[in-house]
Protein backbone atom coordinates (compact mmCIF):
# COMPACT_ATOMS: atom_id res chain seq x y z
CA UNK A 1 0.00 0.00 0.00
CA UNK A 2 2.86 2.41 0.88
CA UNK A 3 4.58 1.91 -2.48
CA UNK A 4 1.79 2.08 -4.74
CA UNK A 5 0.74 5.49 -2.63
CA UNK A 6 4.51 6.82 -2.94
CA UNK A 7 4.19 6.14 -6.72
CA UNK A 8 1.44 8.21 -7.23
CA UNK A 9 2.11 10.99 -4.51
CA UNK A 10 -0.50 10.30 -2.03
CA UNK A 11 -0.81 8.48 1.42
CA UNK A 12 -1.45 5.15 2.55
CA UNK A 13 -4.05 5.44 4.20
CA UNK A 14 -6.27 7.28 1.11
CA UNK A 15 -5.74 4.08 -1.01
CA UNK A 16 -8.12 0.75 -1.29
CA UNK A 17 -7.47 -2.25 -3.03
CA UNK A 18 -10.32 -3.76 -5.68
CA UNK A 19 -10.68 -6.26 -7.66
CA UNK A 20 -10.05 -4.50 -10.96
CA UNK A 21 -10.37 -0.50 -12.71
CA UNK A 22 -14.24 -1.08 -12.91
CA UNK A 23 -14.79 -2.33 -9.28
CA UNK A 24 -12.52 1.18 -8.73
CA UNK A 25 -15.07 3.34 -11.01
CA UNK A 26 -18.18 2.20 -9.20
CA UNK A 27 -16.73 2.71 -6.14
CA UNK A 28 -15.85 6.15 -7.04
CA UNK A 29 -19.23 7.21 -8.05
CA UNK A 30 -20.91 5.50 -5.38
CA UNK A 31 -19.08 8.27 -3.40
CA UNK A 32 -21.88 11.30 -4.85
CA UNK A 33 -25.49 11.36 -4.88
CA UNK A 34 -26.03 14.21 -7.07
CA UNK A 35 -25.24 15.25 -10.91
CA UNK A 36 -22.31 13.62 -12.52
CA UNK A 37 -20.20 14.99 -15.88
CA UNK A 38 -18.79 12.72 -17.85
CA UNK A 39 -17.07 12.48 -21.24
CA UNK A 40 -18.76 10.77 -24.50
CA UNK A 41 -16.06 8.05 -25.05
CA UNK A 42 -15.38 7.43 -21.04
CA UNK A 43 -14.83 3.25 -20.78
CA UNK A 44 -18.18 1.29 -20.23
CA UNK A 45 -18.10 0.96 -16.50
CA UNK A 46 -17.79 4.73 -16.08
CA UNK A 47 -20.41 5.41 -18.83
CA UNK A 48 -23.01 2.95 -16.54
CA UNK A 49 -22.02 4.27 -13.48
CA UNK A 50 -23.27 7.66 -14.61
CA UNK A 51 -26.02 6.14 -16.17
CA UNK A 52 -27.50 5.91 -12.29
CA UNK A 53 -27.26 9.42 -11.87
CA UNK A 54 -28.45 12.31 -13.15
CA UNK A 55 -25.44 13.15 -15.73
CA UNK A 56 -24.67 15.71 -18.19
CA UNK A 57 -22.13 13.94 -21.14
CA UNK A 58 -19.64 16.14 -22.77
CA UNK A 59 -18.96 15.95 -26.66
CA UNK A 60 -15.61 15.50 -27.28
CA UNK A 61 -13.47 16.19 -30.54
CA UNK A 62 -13.08 14.25 -34.09
CA UNK A 63 -9.49 13.97 -32.29
CA UNK A 64 -11.11 12.15 -28.98
CA UNK A 65 -10.26 15.18 -26.93
CA UNK A 66 -12.54 16.43 -24.78
CA UNK A 67 -12.72 20.87 -24.70
CA UNK A 68 -12.14 21.80 -20.80
CA UNK A 69 -14.38 24.90 -21.60
CA UNK A 70 -16.99 23.02 -22.46
CA UNK A 71 -16.90 20.70 -19.12
CA UNK A 72 -16.83 24.32 -17.05
CA UNK A 73 -20.05 24.81 -19.17
CA UNK A 74 -21.83 21.29 -18.20
CA UNK A 75 -21.00 21.99 -14.92
CA UNK A 76 -24.60 22.49 -12.98
CA UNK A 77 -24.65 24.22 -9.17
CA UNK A 78 -25.66 20.26 -7.73
CA UNK A 79 -22.51 18.92 -9.64
CA UNK A 80 -20.82 16.36 -7.10
CA UNK A 81 -18.34 14.41 -9.70
CA UNK A 82 -16.68 14.81 -12.79
CA UNK A 83 -14.84 11.90 -14.46
CA UNK A 84 -12.38 12.31 -17.42
CA UNK A 85 -10.18 9.67 -18.08
CA UNK A 86 -6.58 9.93 -18.08
CA UNK A 87 -5.85 7.93 -21.65
CA UNK A 88 -8.17 6.32 -24.17
CA UNK A 89 -7.15 2.56 -24.42
CA UNK A 90 -9.20 2.74 -28.26
CA UNK A 91 -7.72 5.41 -29.94
CA UNK A 92 -4.83 6.48 -27.23
CA UNK A 93 -6.09 10.08 -26.69
CA UNK A 94 -4.30 11.86 -23.98
CA UNK A 95 -7.48 14.40 -21.76
CA UNK A 96 -6.17 17.49 -20.34
CA UNK A 97 -7.22 16.21 -17.16
CA UNK A 98 -5.16 18.85 -15.11
CA UNK A 99 -6.70 21.78 -17.25
CA UNK A 100 -10.22 20.11 -16.05
CA UNK A 101 -8.85 20.33 -12.64
CA UNK A 102 -8.80 24.02 -13.00
CA UNK A 103 -12.63 24.40 -13.81
CA UNK A 104 -13.47 22.24 -11.09
CA UNK A 105 -11.18 23.45 -8.18
CA UNK A 106 -12.87 27.47 -9.66
CA UNK A 107 -16.34 25.95 -8.87
CA UNK A 108 -15.68 24.65 -5.96
CA UNK A 109 -13.73 27.86 -4.42
CA UNK A 110 -17.05 29.48 -6.06
CA UNK A 111 -19.57 27.17 -3.84
CA UNK A 112 -17.36 27.89 -0.63
CA UNK A 113 -17.48 31.68 -1.24
CA UNK A 114 -21.56 32.03 -1.39
CA UNK A 115 -21.43 29.40 1.74
CA UNK A 116 -22.89 26.17 -0.49
CA UNK A 117 -22.32 23.01 0.92
CA UNK A 118 -22.65 21.09 -1.80
CA UNK A 119 -19.06 19.11 -2.89
CA UNK A 120 -17.79 18.67 -6.12
CA UNK A 121 -14.80 16.56 -7.26
CA UNK A 122 -12.66 15.07 -9.95
CA UNK A 123 -12.20 11.87 -10.66
CA UNK A 124 -9.76 10.39 -13.47
CA UNK A 125 -9.70 6.58 -14.56
CA UNK A 126 -5.61 6.41 -15.19
CA UNK A 127 -5.26 2.72 -15.93
CA UNK A 128 -4.57 3.02 -19.38
CA UNK A 129 -2.09 5.66 -18.85
CA UNK A 130 -0.05 4.48 -15.62
CA UNK A 131 2.31 2.74 -17.74
CA UNK A 132 3.35 5.99 -19.91
CA UNK A 133 2.34 9.06 -18.20
CA UNK A 134 2.55 10.32 -14.73
CA UNK A 135 -0.12 9.50 -12.63
CA UNK A 136 0.77 12.02 -9.45
CA UNK A 137 -2.33 12.79 -8.23
CA UNK A 138 -1.23 16.22 -6.98
CA UNK A 139 0.39 17.01 -10.39
CA UNK A 140 -3.47 15.97 -12.30
CA UNK A 141 -5.25 17.89 -9.54
CA UNK A 142 -7.77 15.23 -9.38
CA UNK A 143 -9.54 14.13 -6.00
CA UNK A 144 -9.94 10.41 -6.79
CA UNK A 145 -7.84 7.98 -9.55
CA UNK A 146 -8.35 4.55 -10.47
CA UNK A 147 -5.07 2.47 -11.26
CA UNK A 148 -5.34 -1.31 -12.63
CA UNK A 149 -2.77 -3.97 -12.40
CA UNK A 150 -3.62 -5.87 -15.36
CA UNK A 151 -2.82 -2.70 -17.72
CA UNK A 152 1.16 -2.45 -16.88
CA UNK A 153 1.83 -5.80 -16.91
CA UNK A 154 0.73 -6.94 -13.34
CA UNK A 155 -2.02 -9.82 -12.60
CA UNK A 156 -5.53 -9.54 -13.21
CA UNK A 157 -8.29 -8.96 -11.02
CA UNK A 158 -6.41 -6.44 -8.80
CA UNK A 159 -6.64 -2.65 -8.89
CA UNK A 160 -7.41 0.67 -6.43
CA UNK A 161 -8.59 3.77 -5.99
CA UNK A 162 -7.16 6.78 -4.45
CA UNK A 163 -9.33 9.27 -2.76
CA UNK A 164 -8.81 12.75 -1.05
CA UNK A 165 -9.19 13.18 2.50
CA UNK A 166 -12.59 15.04 2.02
CA UNK A 167 -13.87 12.38 -0.24
CA UNK A 168 -16.46 9.74 1.97
CA UNK A 169 -16.20 6.79 -0.18
CA UNK A 170 -19.15 4.19 0.19
CA UNK A 171 -19.03 0.85 0.44
CA UNK A 172 -20.34 -1.39 -2.06
CA UNK A 173 -19.47 -4.61 -0.29
CA UNK A 174 -20.43 -5.04 2.95
CA UNK A 175 -18.67 -7.77 5.77
CA UNK A 176 -15.50 -7.79 7.57
CA UNK A 177 -14.88 -4.04 7.44
CA UNK A 178 -11.77 -4.44 5.37
CA UNK A 179 -10.11 -1.70 3.55
CA UNK A 180 -10.78 0.77 5.89
CA UNK A 181 -14.47 -0.37 6.17
CA UNK A 182 -14.94 0.41 2.16
CA UNK A 183 -14.35 -2.66 0.71
CA UNK A 184 -15.04 -5.88 2.58
CA UNK A 185 -13.46 -9.28 2.12
CA UNK A 186 -10.51 -10.77 2.74
CA UNK A 187 -7.65 -9.12 0.48
CA UNK A 188 -6.23 -10.53 -2.36
CA UNK A 189 -2.80 -9.94 -0.65
CA UNK A 190 -0.84 -11.75 -3.76
CA UNK A 191 -2.44 -9.59 -6.04
CA UNK A 192 -1.97 -6.53 -4.36
CA UNK A 193 1.95 -7.31 -4.01
CA UNK A 194 1.78 -8.03 -7.45
CA UNK A 195 0.07 -4.53 -8.18
CA UNK A 196 2.58 -2.91 -6.35
CA UNK A 197 5.80 -4.20 -8.26
CA UNK A 198 4.12 -3.81 -11.52
CA UNK A 199 4.11 -0.27 -10.32
CA UNK A 200 7.59 0.25 -9.73
CA UNK A 201 8.62 -1.40 -12.97
CA UNK A 202 6.83 0.77 -14.64
CA UNK A 203 7.64 4.22 -12.86
CA UNK A 204 11.22 3.00 -13.27
CA UNK A 205 11.17 2.31 -16.63
CA UNK A 206 8.50 5.07 -18.09
CA UNK A 207 10.26 7.66 -19.51
CA UNK A 208 12.75 5.05 -21.66
CA UNK A 209 10.03 2.92 -22.53
CA UNK A 210 7.47 6.04 -23.56
CA UNK A 211 10.20 6.93 -25.78
CA UNK A 212 10.83 3.75 -27.43
CA UNK A 213 7.06 2.92 -27.56
CA UNK A 214 6.36 6.08 -29.69
CA UNK A 215 9.04 5.71 -32.14
CA UNK A 216 7.59 2.46 -33.01
CA UNK A 217 3.94 3.58 -33.16
CA UNK A 218 5.45 6.21 -35.42
CA UNK A 219 7.35 3.73 -37.88
CA UNK A 220 4.30 1.51 -37.72
CA UNK A 221 2.42 4.50 -39.13
CA UNK A 222 4.92 5.45 -41.44
CA UNK A 223 4.81 2.09 -42.95
CA UNK A 224 1.33 2.13 -43.14
CA UNK A 225 1.13 5.11 -45.27
CA UNK A 226 3.92 4.20 -47.00
CA UNK A 227 2.30 0.86 -48.38
CA UNK A 228 -1.47 1.86 -48.41
CA UNK A 229 -1.23 5.31 -48.53
CA UNK A 230 -5.00 5.72 -47.76
CA UNK A 231 -5.10 4.48 -44.43
CA UNK A 232 -6.85 6.78 -42.18
CA UNK A 233 -4.99 7.23 -38.85
CA UNK A 234 -7.56 8.22 -36.14
CA UNK A 235 -6.16 10.45 -32.75
CA UNK A 236 -4.92 13.86 -31.76
CA UNK A 237 -2.05 14.78 -34.19
CA UNK A 238 -0.03 16.50 -31.02
CA UNK A 239 2.53 13.69 -30.21
CA UNK A 240 1.60 14.93 -26.81
CA UNK A 241 -1.55 13.98 -26.36
CA UNK A 242 -1.30 10.39 -27.92
CA UNK A 243 -0.52 7.27 -25.95
CA UNK A 244 2.33 6.38 -27.23
CA UNK A 245 2.00 2.36 -27.43
CA UNK A 246 -0.91 2.75 -29.56
CA UNK A 247 -1.91 3.64 -33.26
CA UNK A 248 -5.63 3.40 -34.14
CA UNK A 249 -6.41 2.98 -38.03
CA UNK A 250 -9.26 2.46 -40.55
CA UNK A 251 -9.40 0.90 -44.10
CA UNK A 252 -12.60 2.24 -46.11
CA UNK A 253 -14.89 -0.34 -46.53
CA UNK A 254 -12.54 -3.26 -45.16
CA UNK A 255 -14.40 -5.36 -43.03
CA UNK A 256 -11.84 -5.30 -39.97
CA UNK A 257 -12.96 -8.34 -38.58
CA UNK A 258 -11.82 -10.31 -41.71
CA UNK A 259 -8.34 -8.22 -40.89
CA UNK A 260 -8.51 -9.67 -37.59
CA UNK A 261 -8.67 -13.47 -38.52
CA UNK A 262 -6.23 -13.42 -41.43
CA UNK A 263 -3.93 -11.33 -39.34
CA UNK A 264 -4.12 -13.95 -36.68
CA UNK A 265 -2.92 -16.32 -38.85
CA UNK A 266 0.18 -14.51 -39.60
CA UNK A 267 0.75 -14.32 -36.03
CA UNK A 268 -0.30 -10.59 -35.57
CA UNK A 269 -2.49 -9.45 -33.10
CA UNK A 270 -4.70 -6.78 -33.54
CA UNK A 271 -8.30 -5.22 -32.27
CA UNK A 272 -11.05 -4.13 -33.65
CA UNK A 273 -11.96 -1.87 -30.33
CA UNK A 274 -11.25 -1.62 -26.65
CA UNK A 275 -10.60 -5.22 -25.19
CA UNK A 276 -13.58 -5.05 -23.32
CA UNK A 277 -16.30 -4.55 -26.39
CA UNK A 278 -14.60 -6.04 -28.91
CA UNK A 279 -16.30 -9.33 -28.71
CA UNK A 280 -19.67 -7.90 -29.12
CA UNK A 281 -19.15 -7.18 -32.72
CA UNK A 282 -20.09 -3.67 -33.09
CA UNK A 283 -19.07 -0.46 -33.75
CA UNK A 284 -17.79 0.72 -30.21
CA UNK A 285 -19.14 3.96 -28.64
CA UNK A 286 -15.59 5.70 -28.94
CA UNK A 287 -15.89 5.59 -32.56
CA UNK A 288 -19.72 6.65 -32.39
CA UNK A 289 -18.50 9.84 -29.96
CA UNK A 290 -16.06 11.12 -32.43
CA UNK A 291 -18.55 11.33 -35.48
CA UNK A 292 -16.38 8.51 -37.39
CA UNK A 293 -18.18 7.46 -40.73
CA UNK A 294 -19.45 3.90 -40.51
CA UNK A 295 -17.54 2.00 -43.46
CA UNK A 296 -14.36 3.60 -41.62
CA UNK A 297 -15.15 2.52 -38.17
CA UNK A 298 -15.88 -1.14 -39.25
CA UNK A 299 -12.68 -0.88 -41.16
CA UNK A 300 -10.89 0.46 -37.95
CA UNK A 301 -8.05 -1.35 -36.25
CA UNK A 302 -6.69 -1.19 -33.15
CA UNK A 303 -2.82 -1.79 -32.92
CA UNK A 304 -1.41 -2.40 -29.68
CA UNK A 305 2.70 -2.06 -28.71
CA UNK A 306 4.24 -3.43 -25.48
CA UNK A 307 7.42 -4.27 -23.74
CA UNK A 308 8.13 -7.65 -25.94
CA UNK A 309 7.80 -5.06 -29.62
CA UNK A 310 10.55 -4.77 -31.49
CA UNK A 311 11.00 -3.10 -34.90
CA UNK A 312 11.74 -6.20 -36.28
CA UNK A 313 7.76 -7.34 -35.36
CA UNK A 314 6.49 -3.84 -36.57
CA UNK A 315 8.01 -3.96 -39.70
CA UNK A 316 6.40 -7.96 -40.07
CA UNK A 317 2.99 -6.02 -38.87
CA UNK A 318 3.45 -3.29 -41.96
CA UNK A 319 3.59 -6.06 -44.42
CA UNK A 320 1.55 -8.72 -42.93
CA UNK A 321 -1.82 -6.02 -42.74
CA UNK A 322 -0.68 -4.75 -46.14
CA UNK A 323 -1.15 -8.85 -47.32
CA UNK A 324 -4.68 -8.37 -45.59
CA UNK A 325 -5.74 -5.39 -46.93
CA UNK A 326 -4.78 -5.99 -50.15
CA UNK A 327 -6.71 -9.46 -50.28
CA UNK A 328 -9.75 -7.97 -48.79
CA UNK A 329 -9.72 -5.49 -51.89
CA UNK A 330 -9.50 -8.37 -54.41
CA UNK A 331 -12.07 -9.79 -52.66
CA UNK A 332 -14.20 -7.17 -53.36
CA UNK A 333 -12.71 -6.18 -57.33
CA UNK A 334 -10.80 -2.44 -55.65
CA UNK A 335 -7.99 -1.22 -56.25
CA UNK A 336 -5.70 1.90 -54.59
CA UNK A 337 -7.47 4.48 -56.83
CA UNK A 338 -11.44 3.38 -55.74
CA UNK A 339 -9.94 3.12 -52.15
CA UNK A 340 -8.11 6.46 -52.06
CA UNK A 341 -11.47 8.50 -53.59
CA UNK A 342 -13.27 6.58 -51.14
CA UNK A 343 -11.39 7.67 -48.07
CA UNK A 344 -10.89 11.08 -49.27
CA UNK A 345 -14.53 11.60 -49.48
CA UNK A 346 -15.08 10.06 -46.12
CA UNK A 347 -12.30 12.22 -44.42
CA UNK A 348 -13.94 15.17 -45.66
CA UNK A 349 -17.43 14.41 -44.79
CA UNK A 350 -16.35 13.58 -41.47
CA UNK A 351 -18.00 16.02 -38.40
Amino acid sequence: RATVARLIGARPDNLVFTAGATEANNLAFAAVEGHVVVDAIEHESVLACAGTHARRTVRVGRDGLVDPSAVARAIRPDTELVSIELANGEIGCVQPVREVSRAVAEERARRLEAGERTPIYLHTDASQAAGCLSVNVSSLGVDLLTLSAAKIYGPKQVGALWAADDVRLRPLVYGGGQEGGVRSGTENVAGVVGLARAMELACERRAREARRLAALRERLRAGLLERLPWTVVSGPRNARRRLPGLLHVAFAGIEARRLVIALEREGVSVGTGSACAASRMRVSHVLEAIGMPRPLAEGSLRLTLGLPTTEDEVDRAVLAIERAVRSEMARLGLDDAIQAARAAELVAGWR
